[in-house]
């Protein structure tokens, strides 16, 4: 018997070959692209629903804007209607529409 200690086992090596491990065991993986598109765009605003097949689960919502805009929905007609908020919030977020130099009207 000793009285060294010894390091922990090593695992061996191995190289990374494939898929990522999350793809390999069926996880589902999702990549946002990255902030800046090949045309100049950049996302500003986010919509997030979640609608299941099943009848019986609540469908819920997320909308969330770089202006401050975050806003949560569950139940089908409240989700449908922060659906349509979304889209409204196009035309009224001051990032898309930059109110200086604009004539009052």
């Amino acid at each position: 018997m000793t009285t060294q200690p010894r390091g922990a086992r090593q695992r061996p090596h191995t190289a990374a070959v494939g898929a990522s491990k999350g793809v390999a065991e069926g996880v589902v993986s999702v990549l946002r692209p990255g902030p800046h598109r090949p045309d100049g765009r950049r996302p500003v605003a986010w919509l997030n629903v979640y609608a299941p097949p099943d009848w019986r689960v609540v469908p819920t919502a997320h909308s969330w804007c770089r202006c401050g805009r975050d806003e949560r929905a569950a139940g089908r007609k409240r989700v449908a209607a922060l659906v349509a908020g979304h889209t409204a919030h196009r035309d009224t977020c001051p990032l898309r529409n930059p109110q200086e130099g604009r004539a009052a009207a």
